[in-house]
């Protein structure tokens, strides 16, 4: 998809944008498509001016508390792994995604009207987030923590899956566990390996 360059925020400016999309997503998780401009900006602790100059409309608005949240999403792979070994960066990051698909489920009824719209929210969220993946996991594998023969998309189709059946807030807790339980799975010292590249 290709963007329109544009220059940077000024500090003051990108940190306000980042409250607002911050706040967009907690309201829109709490009261749906009809969550009013003005509630967000006072969760924002910004004037309705300001939101309204970053966002004029709801659907701009919600497509883009969404790309934000898959951008935060992507972009702590290569933090976590900066900050820790790769089999605690990839266990952090899982659970990064779990937050990331509860926003997203909470604004279920918002993305869809963004959609109907004619603007697909979606687009490349499935190759971003397989890449984040690739890099973890590809870290893994060099350290010998990871077997070499589950590759990016087996996990995501692992996550998905433990996304769709427990994906909710106040299911939580089992859905850490199976997290836990899918990660431990990959243990190359629990599993015979066949080398992923062989295929």
């Amino acid at each position: 998809m290709t963007r329109e360059p544009h220059r940077p925020l000024r500090a003051d400016a990108q940190r306000n944008r980042d409250k607002i999309l911050a706040a967009a997503v907690r309201v829109f998780t709490e009261e749906g498509l009809d969550a009013h401009f003005e509630r967000i900006a006072k969760e924002a602790g910004v004037g309705s001016g300001t939101l309204y100059r970053n966002f004029p409309t709801r659907e701009a608005l919600v497509e883009a508390a969404y790309r934000n949240e898959l951008a935060r999403l992507c972009d702590a792979a290569p933090d976590l792994l900066a900050a820790m070994p790769p089999h605690r960066a990839l266990h952090a990051w899982t659970r990064h995604f779990m937050d990331y698909v509860t926003a997203k489920f909470g604004m279920a009824e918002a993305l869809q009207a963004v959609v109907d719209s004619g603007t697909d929210p979606y687009n490349e969220s499935h190759q971003l987030i397989q890449a984040a993946l690739a890099a973890l996991m590809d870290a893994g594998v060099a350290a010998g923590t990871i077997r070499a023969d589950i590759r990016p998309a087996d996990m995501f189709a692992a996550l998905t899956g433990i996304a769709l059946a427990c994906g909710k807030p106040h299911q939580r807790d089992q859905a850490e566990r199976l997290l836990d339980l899918t990660l431990d799975g990959l243990s190359p010292q629990c599993h015979p390996t066949r080398d992923r590249t062989a295929d």
